[in-house]
């Protein structure tokens, strides 16, 4: 089935973090579009997520380890991994969750 992201409503999950959410059988796809200055709190979750930064600049703090992240940078986070986020700049980020993200449906 084809989606319109034009057509799918965006929500604001966290503050500064607007996101339009596309659903297979077993994958979620994240499109969102962030706010500079936007912080994500240090998380963990079940769900294999890969991030693909579009555009901006982004810092992924992975089990400590801070990775600043720009266009063409993907960055796998394993299951269960701590992370944490902050928007440098206004971002567009695809992430990616394995299994489906039912807390986005």
């Amino acid at each position: 089935m084809k989606h319109d992201l034009t057509n799918i409503p965006a929500r604001e999950l966290f503050p500064g973090f607007s996101g339009k959410f596309v659903h297979t059988g077993n994958m979620t796809f994240a499109y969102w579009e962030i706010k500079k200055g936007s912080n994500l709190p240090e998380h963990s979750h079940m769900h294999e997520q890969v991030v693909n930064m579009l555009e901006g600049e982004f810092e992924i703090t992975l089990e400590g380890t801070p990775n600043h992240l720009k266009p063409g940078n993907v960055l796998p986070i394993p299951s269960h991994a701590k992370h944490s986020g902050r928007a440098i700049t206004d971002c567009k980020i695809l992430d990616v969750f394995y299994p489906v993200r039912e807390d986005y449906k």
